[in-house]
């Protein structure tokens, strides 16, 4: 999510039926062997899930894998859980209105956290063998604490699955001409049929498939489109000419108290992109932990978010040239002067360049990311509320057979729940927005929960609920109340979700520091594993056997993500 913090801050349709209409004049001229392209695909994932069930005998494996599954698995599916349909579309747009600016979203605003997760936190979470976010904070501070970051998260689960149902369904009905409904029950039915079946085995098993099938969807999207504009020179090129030299560079124009189209400086990139955003998304959203909890062994969960992170460094281009591509192609394209806006430039692309078949696994692929994106959460959201909730308050102590089956009911009650907010997301104008809105409420204040309790042992059970509930009520104060009232005046949605972050971020820590000062903390010794600079047995585990070669130590690949991504700027710097 925090890949829609600057999504469109300058368009704003009057309503999403209007950006339905726009897009539908990009009616794509699919046949029949692209329509057999997608059935294929659909029958796969049905049989995924009926293989994957037969792996699933207790709870730990229909919630968490029965924590077997190697690096590469957990690692692919780290990266597809977070390659959703409303990334591709969304920082394909970000690359059409503000070009190269778009690569701070991965190499800053990724790639840091990724590495922190994988070398810092893993260990912790790992370790101290929680099956969910929100039980880790259970263990650091108190059930108050652990009780509404399981409320919240739940709740947030549901609300972005629904949004990418949505999407799914604008750009269906936009593109293929499937009325909304029929999209969302369709994506909602396949979803709902594969995690029933087969648990978390299955929602990971199908996002490395569809890892897969979204890169076979961009990668001839790209090559296409380079080579219609003359390849990366000729690209350049009309892009200088049209949009000016600091469109094609990744720091031009971000000095302090520069002007830019994207409104932020190299101070706010690096800071509030690189630091609030991000460390808050990666690092505590329980739908990209989950993959990583899951894996056979430590070593093996810490290289989830490395492997990941390599990808992650170069997926920037696959979304973001597209965007340049229609930019340099329609150069009015998201002004009054064009029938185009941002968001149609994957639609736009698609329509122009790809053959039929190539057209099938293209739109096959936006199906795949948006399917991963929304199991991605349906899966988190069914393991909180069963063993969080449910398990932890309401029935406890029953045989282990109960809470596999209340999973299984809990999933299609949730991909219902998603599909009922899949029609609250029609009601904004800007999904991107909405999106981000509820990384502000929810995820920034559970990471400061989460990085204060770490690194300050002083930090009081009681601290950990009252500064959650403090940053989440901040940031619901600041965006409905200071912005949408105009007692402050920011600029656009997004401006308003980054100061809401920053708002429930700073609330959340002077909080917990105040009420810290005033309660009891926890004895030194329940925190073993729970505080940096202490560890428990699960911590310590010799690698298994393999896992020792060097080229698997986990601080060489974070460290090697963060030196390759640091070098990716280079070109993009002058």
């Amino acid at each position: 999510m925090l890949n829609y913090w600057v999504q469109n801050p300058t368009y704003a349709p009057e309503s999403p039926q209007s950006t339905v209409q726009l897009a539908a004049e990009l009616r794509l001229p699919t046949n029949w062997l692209d329509y057999t392209i997608l059935g294929i695909y659909f029958v796969v994932v049905l049989g995924i899930g009926f293989a994957a069930k037969r792996s699933v005998k207790t709870s730990l494996d229909f919630f968490l894998s029965g924590r077997s599954l190697p690096a590469w698995i957990t690692g692919l599916a780290f990266i597809s859980a977070n390659l959703a349909a409303t990334e591709i579309l969304g920082m394909a747009a970000n690359s059409a209105q503000y070009g190269a600016y778009t690569v701070h979203w991965y190499w800053i605003g990724a790639i840091p956290a990724m590495v922190f997760l994988g070398l810092v936190m893993m260990p912790f979470y790992y370790g101290s063998k929680v099956r969910s976010v929100p039980e880790m904070l259970l263990l650091r501070f108190d059930k108050a604490a652990h009780l509404l970051s399981s409320i919240l998260f739940a709740f947030a689960a549901i609300l972005i699955a629904g949004v990418n149902l949505y999407a799914l369904a604008i750009v269906v009905e936009a593109l293929l001409g499937w009325p909304q409904w029929v999209a969302i029950l369709v994506a909602g039915f396949f979803v709902l049929a594969y995690i029933t079946l087969g648990g978390l085995s299955s929602a990971i098993y199908n996002e490395v498939l569809q890892f897969f099938v979204i890169l076979a969807a961009l990668i001839p999207l790209v090559v296409l489109g380079l080579k219609k504009v003359g390849g990366w020179g000729g690209l350049t090129d009309k892009l200088d000419a049209s949009h000016g030299h600091n469109f094609t560079t990744a720091w031009g124009g971000t000095g302090i108290g520069s002007d830019n189209p994207l409104g932020a400086n190299w101070l706010t990139i690096v800071l509030g992109l690189g630091f609030v955003l991000s460390f808050g998304y990666w690092t505590t959203n329980f739908a990209e932990v989950q993959r990583a909890l899951s894996a056979k062994n430590l070593s093996a969960a810490q290289r989830t978010p490395l492997i990941a992170a390599y990808p992650k460094v170069f997926i920037v281009f696959l979304v973001m040239i597209p965007g340049l591509v229609a930019a340099a192609l329609v150069p009015k394209i998201g002004t009054s002067g064009s029938d185009l806006q941002y968001n149609d430039a994957i639609p736009y692309l698609m329509e122009q360049l790809l053959p039929n078949g190539v057209l099938g696994i293209a739109v096959t692929g936006l199906l795949a990311a948006f399917m991963a994106g929304m199991a991605a959460n349906v899966s988190s959201f069914n393991t909180v509320f069963t063993t969080d909730i449910w398990g932890k308050y309401v029935v406890t102590d029953r045989e282990d057979a109960y809470y596999v089956r209340f999973g299984r009911l809990i999933t299609v009650i949730g991909v219902a729940a998603s599909v009922g907010t899949a029609f609250l997301a029609s009601s904004f104008s800007n999904i991107m927005s909405y999106l981000q809105t509820l990384f502000s409420f929810f995820n920034v204040p559970m990471f400061v929960v989460f990085i204060v309790g770490m690194f300050w042992k002083r930090a009081t059970p009681k601290s950990g609920f009252w500064g959650l509930l403090a940053g989440t009520v901040t940031a619901m104060v600041n965006y409905f109340w200071i912005y949408k009232q105009g007692i402050i005046s920011i600029p656009s949605d997004q401006g308003a979700n980054f100061v809401s972050a920053i708002a429930g971020f700073v609330a959340g820590a002077v909080v917990m520091f105040i009420v810290s000062l005033f309660t009891q903390p926890k004895p030194a010794e329940e925190l073993q594993g729970l505080v940096y600079g202490t560890t428990s047995p699960g911590m310590t585990e010799a690698p298994a056997e393999g896992d020792d070669a060097w080229y698997r130590r986990p601080a060489l690949l974070g460290w090697g993500a963060v030196i390759l991504a640091a070098l990716c700027y280079i070109p993009f710097s002058f």
